[in-house]
C-alpha cells in the first residue's frame, strides 16, 4: 500500500500519524467464485484498496479472508467485491454454515443435460441417416422442444457467471462458453424455423453436458474438504450446568458462558469451556490437546480445556476462557488459516484464465470478419465463428485433472484409503518428508494388556473388577479377557476412586485393581488379591507393517520423522526401534511451527496423525493422512484416511499420487495438442458446429479413457 494513501485514509478516520494502527481480520462468503481467474481477480482487487494489508481466497470454502485496518468497515469491503463482480456477505463464525446447494444444483443440471443430450442424439441419428423433407423438419422441431428448456436450465451455472462478469465489465471462462452455446442454439432455432438443412441442438447440449461433468466432479471433490473445522468445534460441550450464587444449577449454552462462572461437569460429559478445577477429583481424556493416550488425573487447581471428557467423578470448574477464546477454538483458527493454500495446477490455471477468454473472443471475431471479407456471407461466417467458439471450449482441459483424481481416488478406496480432496493427490505426489504422530498412528492406539502370568482365577477377578469401570485401561483389560472366554467373578462392594482405582471383596477376600506405585515408568495396573499382588503391563502395540512402510517410503525418497505430543521416553523408544529422528511433547502450535520451518527450508512435508491435537498440523502440512481410528477432527482435516491396522496405504498413497500426476500431465499435453490441431481447421471453415461439438466431446473422452488407466494403479 502506498504511504500517501494510508496517511490520507488515516486522516479521514481521525487517526494521527503517531497512533498505533489496529489491524483486524474479516471473512466473507463469495459463492460466485467459479475458476482460478476469480481468485486472482479478488486477491488483487482487494489488495489495491487503501487500508487492506492482505487478502487471501479459500477456493474450497468459497471464502475470502481480509486483513485490514480497523477503520475500514466490512460494508466497504463487500462493496469492493461487488465492484469486482462478486456478490459477498460476511461469513458466519462457523465456516461450515454454508450448505452444498451449488453442488446439488450442478448435479441436477448435469442430469437434465444428460437426458436432453441422449434424446436429441437419437433424433439426430435419423437426420444423419438421410431423413429429409417433413421428417427432417419434424425431428428438428422435436430437438428444439427438448433443447431449449435444457439449455435454459442446465446452462444457468455458466450464464449467471458470465452475466455477473459482464455486468462489471470483466470476462471469465464462462463468457465464451455462454456465447458459443447461445449462438449455436439461436442459429439452430433459426435454421429450424426457416426449414434449413442443419441444426446444432445436439452440439449445444452435448457441450453443456461435458462442461457440467468437469464442474460437478470438481465441486464434489472440493465439498469433501469443508467439514474439518466443524468437526473440531463439535468436540466442545454444547452446554454446561452453571452453579448459581445460592447453589442452584441451570444449564446454559456454551456460547453464553462467561469468565468467572462456575460449571458443574458430571462424569461422561465434555467440558464446554476452559477453566480451573475448584472442587472434586477425576480423570479426564485430554487426548484432543496432548495426543497422549493415558487418561490424565485432575484435582483442585488443575487446568482443564473445552472438549476434554470427564471420565470419573463430578468436578466444579471456574471458567477462565469460553467460546472463541478456548484452546480448542484456537486450534480451529489454526486449521482455518493453514487450509488456505492453493495448488500448483490451480496457479497454472489462474494464469491461463487471464488469457483464455480474450484469446477465444479474438479468434471467433477474426474468423467472422475474415470470412465476411472473403465473401462468405453472414450465415456461413457465423457458423464458422460458432465452430471456433465450441471447438476451443476447455472441456478436455477442465477434465484433465478431476477425471484423473476421481479415478485414482476410487482405486485407492478399494485398497482402504479414502482421498477427500481433489488436489490432495497432487500434493502427495510432491512430498519429500513424512512426519508421523506416534500414538494411534505408528501404533494401533489401543492399550492392550500382557496377561501372561495370570492364572484363570486371577483373570476372573480382574474381569469382575475391570468391567465396573469406564477407564480406558479397564476397558482394554475387560475386552482382552472376554476375548479369551474368561467369565467374571462376583465382586461385592465395588468402589472406584479417582486417581487410585477399584476395590472390592470376592469371597470375603479384599481385591483391587489399582494404579501402580509412584515411579513406575510403564503403562500398567496392579491386581491385588488378598496379600498377593501382580502387575498387569499394558502396551500400545506397533502396527504390524510399520517398519516395512517406513522402508517403502525411504525407497520413494521420503525421510520419516516422529513428531508427537507424547512423553519423551515413549517417543524416544519408538524412534530407536525404527531408526528415525523424533521430537516429543510437541504442542499443536509447535507442530505447525516445525512444519512451516521445513517448508521454508524447501521441503514438502506430509503429516500422518490421528489425535485431535494433530488437526492443525494435518491442515498445515503440504499433504496429510489420518487412520480410520482417528478423531473426527483429524479425519476431516486430513487429505486422506486409511482403514485398518496396516500402515501400508500411506506409502501406496504416495506411489499412486505420483502415477496420477503423470496421467494429468499426459492429459494436459493431449488437451493442448488437440487445440493446436483443431483451431486451424475451425478457422479454415472445415468444421461445422456439430463436428466441433463431437471433436470437443471426443477430446474429453480421450482424457477420461487415459485417466481410467489409473484404476489399476493401486493393485
Amino acid at each position: 500500500m502506498e504511504v500517501g494513501k494510508r496517511v490520507a485514509m488515516n486522516a479521514r478516520a481521525g487517526i494521527l500519524p503517531d497512533q498505533a494502527i489496529e489491524l483486524v481480520d474479516s471473512r466473507f462468503t463469495v459463492p460466485g467464485m467459479r475458476c482460478a481467474g476469480c481468485i486472482a481477480k479478488i486477491e488483487r482487487g482487494l489488495a489495491e484498496m487503501p487500508g487492506v494489508e492482505a487478502a487471501r481466497v479459500n477456493f474450497s470454502a468459497k471464502r475470502v479472508a481480509v486483513r485490514h485496518e480497523g477503520f475500514l468497515a466490512e460494508d466497504e469491503l463487500v462493496g469492493r467485491l461487488r465492484q469486482l463482480g462478486f456478490e459477498a456477505q460476511p461469513a458466519m463464525a462457523n465456516p461450515l454454515a454454508q450448505d452444498d446447494a451449488d453442488s446439488r444444483m450442478l448435479l441436477r443440471a448435469l442430469a437434465v443435460a444428460g437426458f436432453g443430450m441422449m434424446n436429441i442424439m437419437l433424433l439426430s441419428i435419423s437426420v444423419w441417416s438421410g431423413a429429409g423433407g417433413v421428417t427432417k423438419d419434424l425431428f428438428h422441431w422435436l430437438s428444439a422442444l427438448i433443447a431449449l428448456p435444457v439449455v435454459v436450465y442446465s446452462g444457468r451455472p455458466f450464464f449467471s457467471s458470465a452475466l455477473m462478469a459482464l455486468r462489471y465489465r470483466r470476462t471469465n471462462m464462462d463468457v465464451p462458453i455462454s456465447i458459443g452455446v447461445l449462438l449455436a442454439t439461436g442459429l439452430s432455432l433459426y435454421e429450424t424455423m426457416t426449414g434449413g438443412e442443419h441444426a446444432y441442438f445436439d452440439g449445444a447440449v452435448m457441450l453443456l453436458f461435458f462442461l457440467l461433468c468437469g464442474r460437478a466432479l470438481d465441486a464434489t471433490m472440493r465439498n469433501r474438504t469443508r467439514a474439518g473445522i466443524g468437526a473440531l468445534l463439535g468436540r466442545m460441550g454444547k452446554s454446561a450446568q452453571v452453579v448459581g450464587e445460592e447453589g442452584q444449577t441451570s444449564r446454559i449454552a456454551a456460547e453464553d458462558l462467561e469468565t468467572g462462572m462456575i460449571m458443574l461437569v458430571p462424569a461422561g460429559e465434555a467440558f464446554a469451556a476452559d477453566g480451573t478445577v475448584i472442587s472434586g477429583d477425576s480423570t479426564i481424556d485430554n487426548s484432543m490437546l496432548t495426543g497422549e493416550s493415558r487418561p490424565f488425573p485432575v484435582t483442585v487447581g488443575s487446568e482443564v480445556h473445552a472438549g476434554a471428557i470427564n471420565l470419573l467423578g463430578p468436578v466444579r470448574v471456574e471458567i477462565t476462557a469460553s467460546a472463541g477464546d478456548t484452546a480448542i477454538a484456537e486450534i480451529a483458527r489454526l486449521m482455518d488459516e493453514a487450509g488456505q493454500s492453493r495448488s500448483r495446477y490451480v496457479r497454472i490455471a489462474d494464469r491461463a484464465a487471464r488469457l483464455y477468454a480474450p484469446a477465444v473472443h479474438s479468434l471467433a471475431a477474426l474468423a467472422f470478419i475474415g470470412w465476411m471479407l472473403a465473401g462468405a456471407g453472414w450465415h456461413q461466417s457465423l457458423v464458422i465463428a460458432i465452430a471456433v467458439l465450441i471447438i476451443t471450449c476447455p472441456c478436455a482441459m477442465g477434465l484433465a485433472v478431476p477425471a484423473a483424481q476421481v479415478t485414482a481416488s476410487n482405486a485407492l478406496i478399494r485398497r482402504g484409503l479414502l482421498v477427500k480432496d481433489g488436489s490432495a493427490l497432487e500434493r502427495l505426489a510432491d512430498v519429500d518428508i513424512a512426519l508421523f504422530d506416534k500414538t494411534g498412528t505408528l501404533t494401533v492406539g489401543e492399550p492392550r494388556p500382557d496377561l501372561t502370568g495370570l492364572d484363570p482365577h486371577a483373570k476372573s477377578i480382574a474381569l469382575g473388577l475391570a468391567q465396573e469401570s469406564s477407564h480406558p485401561l479397564s476397558k482394554g483389560l475387560a475386552t482382552s479377557l472376554r476375548l479369551q472366554g474368561i467369565r467374571p467373578s462376583q465382586i461385592e462392594r465395588v468402589e472406584e476412586r479417582a486417581g487410585f482405582g477399584l476395590t472390592g471383596r470376592c469371597e470375603d477376600i479384599g481385591v483391587a485393581l489399582i494404579r501402580p506405585a509412584e515411579g513406575s515408568q510403564c503403562l500398567s495396573s496392579e491386581l491385588v488379591i488378598g496379600s498377593r499382588r501382580q502387575t498387569i503391563s499394558f502396551a500400545d502395540p506397533m502396527r504390524l507393517d510399520a517398519r516395512e512402510t517406513l522402508a517403502d517410503l525411504r525407497l520413494l525418497g521420503l525421510e520419516s520423522i516422529i513428531l508427537s505430543g507424547d512423553r519423551e521416553t515413549a517417543v524416544a523408544a519408538t524412534a530407536r526401534e525404527f531408526g528415525v529422528e523424533s521430537h516429543a511433547a510437541v504442542t499443536p502450535a509447535g507442530k505447525i511451527d516445525r512444519i512451516e520451518r521445513l517448508k521454508r527450508a524447501g521441503h514438502r512435508p506430509m503429516m500422518v496423525g490421528d489425535g485431535l491435537n494433530d488437526g492443525p498440523a494435518l491442515a498445515a502440512a503440504h499433504a496429510s493422512i489420518a487412520p480410520g481410528t482417528a478423531s473426527d477432527v483429524s479425519q476431516q482435516a486430513a487429505d486422506a484416511v486409511f482403514i485398518g491396522e496396516e500402515l501400508a496405504p500411506v506409502a501406496l498413497a504416495v506411489r499412486v499420487a505420483r502415477s496420477t500426476m503423470r496421467i494429468v500431465r499426459q492429459n494436459f499435453t493431449f488437451a493442448i495438442g488437440y487445440n493446436i490441431l483443431a483451431v486451424p481447421l475451425a478457422l479454415a471453415g472445415m468444421v461445422t458446429p456439430l463436428i466441433a461439438a463431437i471433436a470437443m466431446s471426443g477430446s474429453s473422452l480421450v482424457v477420461i479413457a487415459n485417466s481410467l488407466r489409473l484404476s489399476r494403479a493401486a493393485k
